[in-house]
């Protein structure tokens, strides 16, 4: 079988920078640049561990337009598998327009677009079902697929034997629980980030976090503790809390997803789950020293490397 299908939200980025102030209406305001990049947790995550050196998919919706031509092309020169992708003719992809302000603040303006069209339907179950993992992303901003629909996506790929693992983001409309319990009892690895761990469980410690997440059918409940590394607890008792490991942070975009695809890269390997939190922690740690959602990740040997450099066992 095939490694991973990253199964998720899909972005485009134009960040502008620096913007000291909005121009006057009909007004022209010269800036140093306008560039165009990536985002989006399931594009991401099937880049990282592209670059560590799995072999991986994106399922996903675009539209029809250049945003959407210019995401797959990157996918496809990395050498993820695009075939999943549902296109929607009269949909425009999703996209964000990044405004960076002379004190490297951002702002935010966001087309959900495709992504809120994104729904059980558009997902190739068999071409899914040819991956060891499925990785739902992106989960609570995908208004079309998130909720009863999601679970029974993810009960439909653990029954076609995949593993199932689930990350979320930011639950603006508050519904949190509701938008993941019909999901939880089919989920081998749960591994949100302590803040929205903390909402959907109604629990401020990380170990009672994970006993509500294990209390709905979780096999494994990871939360992501962010410079603070990991807490990991199995349905079976085990439980570990792996410290990160250090380097100077430069920026933190993409750590949640690089965290997330060394913690997968991990399972795809087999190996035990504490050693899946280091490697998780190293690709997070690693993804913050550059630039970039996906510019500091390293393959497997050099991730590996840079574990050992700081004196941790492997």
């Amino acid at each position: 079988m095939k490694d991973v299908v990253c199964i998720g939200i899909l972005v485009a980025d134009v960040i502008s920078k620096p913007l000291k102030t909005l121009p006057e209406k009909g007004k022209l305001m010269p800036i140093e640049s306008i560039t165009l990049h990536s985002g989006g947790c399931a594009l991401s995550s099937a880049l990282d561990m592209s670059i560590i050196g799995l072999e991986t998919a994106v399922i996903g919706k675009i539209g029809n337009d250049g945003f959407g031509s210019y995401l797959t092309g990157v996918l496809e020169k990395a050498g993820v598998d695009t075939s999943g992708i549902a296109v929607g003719p009269l949909s425009k992809t999703s996209a964000s327009v990044v405004v960076v302000g002379d004190d490297s603040e951002r702002s935010f303006i966001h087309c959900f677009g495709a992504n809120g069209e994104f729904c059980y339907d558009d997902i190739d179950f068999g071409f899914a079902a040819l991956y060891k993992i499925a990785f739902f992303t992106g989960v609570n901003l995908m208004a079309s697929l998130d909720g009863a629909p999601l679970g029974m996506a993810v009960k439909r790929l653990k029954e076609a034997g995949c593993i199932t693992v689930m990350d979320t983001a930011w639950d603006a409309s508050g519904q949190w629980m509701g938008l993941v319990r019909d999901s939880l009892p089919y989920l081998d690895y749960f591994i949100p980030s302590y803040d929205e761990a903390r909402n959907i469980a109604g629990k401020d410690n990380p170990a009672d976090i994970a006993d509500v997440f294990i209390s709905h059918g979780v096999r494994n409940a990871v939360v992501k503790l962010g410079k603070e590394g990991c807490y990991i607890k199995t349905s079976g008792g085990q439980e570990f809390t792996i410290p990160t490991l250090e380097i100077e942070p430069v920026e933190t975009t993409g750590a949640g997803d690089a965290f997330a695809s060394g913690f997968i890269t991990g399972v795809a390997k087999g190996w035990p789950i504490h050693k899946c939190g280091l490697f998780a922690n190293a690709v997070g740690t690693l993804s913050v020293s550059q630039v970039g959602a996906s510019t500091g990740i390293r393959s497997l040997e050099d991730t590996i490397a840079f574990i050992k450099s700081q004196n941790r066992e492997w």
